[in-house]
């Protein structure tokens, strides 16, 4: 009589399956030899180790600074740790990069590529943060920033179904098992026309060339993108726990070549799909309360997967650069650096040292907490100091000092890197005029609201 120790002795593991072997042995008195046939079945393959040494990676940024210095030393830390996760072939670092987490984890402004892999916590739960450009032409910059002000929605909350939700697009989502559950479809139509909260902004400036007024958006996927991005890390762990534990969880993936990792992929393009419409729904809605044509309009990712064969293209935080990578493009690409400087517009060639990647931004030289007490003074005087004749606004009437520019790393020494590393060329500039940011919208969210009235309801009680 064959028992589960006897399997445990064979090198098994105790799993589901052991009851049904065990009764199939003893029910047709298997000998020794069919018993070991029929078990090789349920025998996996040995456990994918971590690579011994760490695969190379362009590093595309330099320290003006002991700040700067500890910053870029965790960062390429962080990164010799990742590349020996099994399915990394190449990577790189922008000049904005910063660390988002352990050591191990993708930090901002990094390029991570895997072969036959999609890593979801390579892309974030901000999947497809993305910003995008339209071009008003001769309008009053204050004006577009008013009227854009009167539409758009960031912080807390859905809205009232003001956007449609085309029915293409539902139907997408309802046949993808990745987003056909209710929370996805119900987040996906009413967070349509909302941008979120933390460095998130609706900006106006114009053309350093033209002087036309441009309205610029930069938001991700919202609801959506979060809800896909639980449910992708959730079967990469999984998978991970059985193919390859040593690998760091953050670093877990699904394999392309499955049908979760082909559900996986379509997915992430719904999403894109959706994350552009977002955009569109904010521009043309300010278009039309403006009764303005648009001269011109372009957008990219920069959070996302791309993929070029059987590579993947994981950048959290970086600007692609290469046609490739965008089967949609109609023009050049946009690097924000922070509110009082311009959004840059930028085109550039692949080669071997960006990867065909640029920044996206200005990325930050310490956390938000520790910037935030590094400050000194009022916080109304902070901002006032930073923000000389510019137009800027929260939505949440809440200044968050930690978006400010001096939150951000150098804007000049990024783009001087830009130019040393051969990350972009500039072929124009958005100058300020003023952006809308979700400020700091949990001081008054709503349920802060309940619970401090129920404190003082209990206070009067007493």
């Amino acid at each position: 009589m064959i028992t589960g120790k006897e399997l445990i002795k064979l090198g098994f593991k105790p799993e589901k399956w052991f009851s049904e072997a065990i009764n199939y042995i003893n029910e047709n008195g298997l000998s020794e030899n069919e018993m070991l046939e029929y078990l090789e079945v349920f025998r996996k393959d040995p456990p994918i180790p971590l690579l011994q040494e760490a695969v190379d990676f362009k590093i595309n940024i330099k320290a003006e600074n002991e700040l700067e210095e500890a910053n870029i030393n965790f960062v390429i830390d962080s990164m010799k740790t990742l590349m020996k996760t099994p399915t990394i072939v190449n990577g790189a670092i922008m000049p904005d990069a910063c660390p988002t987490g352990s050591i191990g984890t993708i930090p901002v402004g990094g390029i991570v590529v895997a072969k036959n892999a999609i890593h979801p916590g390579m892309h974030s739960s901000d999947i497809c943060c993305s910003v995008m450009l339209t071009n008003f032409g001769k309008a009053n910059p204050k004006e577009v920033l008013d009227a854009a002000h009167s539409i758009t929605h960031f912080g807390y909350g859905n809205r009232d179904n003001q956007f449609d939700l085309p029915t293409d697009l539902t139907e997408e989502m309802k046949a993808n098992d990745f987003l056909k559950d209710q929370k996805s479809l119900t987040a996906a139509k009413s967070q349509l026309g909302t941008q979120g909260d933390g460095n998130h902004f609706l900006f106006v400036g114009t053309s350093k060339k033209t002087g036309n007024t441009m309205l610029v958006t930069h938001h991700g996927s919202r609801g959506i993108g979060a809800n896909l991005y639980k449910k992708g890390m959730k079967i990469a762990e999984r998978i991970r726990s059985e193919i390859s534990p040593d690998t760091l969880a953050q670093n877990a993936w699904i394999p392309f070549q499955s049908k979760e990792g082909e559900n996986y992929w379509e997915a992430l393009q719904i999403i894109r799909k959706w994350t552009k419409l977002n955009h569109e729904c904010i521009h043309d809605a300010t278009l039309q309360k403006l009764e303005i044509k648009k001269e011109d309009r372009y957008w990219n990712e920069h959070n996302f997967v791309f993929k070029d064969g059987d590579l993947f293209y994981h950048a959290k935080g970086a600007t692609p650069l290469d046609p490739k990578f965008m089967p949609d493009i109609t023009g050049p690409r946009l690097i924000p650096l922070n509110m009082s400087e311009p959004i840059l517009i930028v085109q550039g060639k692949t080669t071997k040292q960006n990867l065909g990647f640029a920044p996206h931004g200005a990325g930050r030289n310490v956390s938000r907490t520790r910037h935030r007490k590094s400050k000194t003074g009022t916080i109304e005087n902070i901002f006032k100091e930073e923000t000389k004749n510019l137009d800027i606004r929260f939505f949440s009437n809440e200044i968050d000092i930690t978006e400010l520019p001096s939150a951000y790393k150098n804007a000049q020494t990024v783009r001087k890197q830009m130019i040393e590393f051969g990350l972009g060329e500039v072929i124009d500039e958005v100058m300020p005029y003023g952006c809308i940011m979700a400020g700091d919208w949990k001081k008054n969210a709503p349920w802060r609201k309940k619970k401090s009235n129920k404190i003082e309801s209990e206070g009067e009680e007493k």
